[in-house]
């Protein structure tokens, strides 16, 4: 069955979004499991384990490093990265999220050139999700950067 016009639009105009929806029912499992109170870790954990049951492709933790015009400047760690093209950030906050959290996975998306994230705040008694777009312009990412790599030159431990 061929899709009407404005449905192809809203599927243009949203990303991923069986993907980021499958991953949000993840996570409201685990909420539901699990109740807020307890340290991020936990959740990443159980959301691995769930995102695994579901039979959703990721990789927890996953390192990738950062260069500005060629040149290395630390590592970036993203929670989860799914099927290679989705990034989640998990926290765990009694407060509501705030700007510097949904700009933090903004800069996570213009340094890896992803076009869609998920933050979770599993810390409040419902679970709180937002998708999260790049900016038309990416070019500020740059500036905001340093402040999300882990740099080992610069933390003083030298090999």
């Amino acid at each position: 069955m061929a899709r009407r016009p404005s449905e192809q639009n809203d599927t243009a105009a949203k990303p991923l979004e069986e993907l980021t929806y499958k991953v949000i029912g993840c996570a409201m499992r685990v909420h539901n499991q699990l109740g807020p109170g307890l340290k991020e870790s936990v959740y990443q954990r159980a959301l691995s384990l769930e995102l695994h049951s579901a039979g959703v492709a990721y990789e927890e933790e996953r390192a990738r490093e950062i260069e500005i015009d060629g040149v290395p400047i630390g590592l970036l760690y993203v929670d989860h990265l799914i099927e290679e093209r989705l990034i989640v950030e998990e926290k765990a906050f009694s407060h509501l999220l705030t700007n510097d959290e949904i700009a933090q996975v903004i800069t996570y998306l213009c340094a890896l050139e992803l076009d869609v994230g998920l933050l979770l705040n599993f810390g409040r008694r419902s679970l709180q999700y937002k998708r999260i777009f790049p900016p038309k312009d990416v070019t500020r990412w740059r500036e905001r950067i340093r402040r999300y790599v882990w740099n080992p030159a610069a933390s003083g431990h030298r090999s």
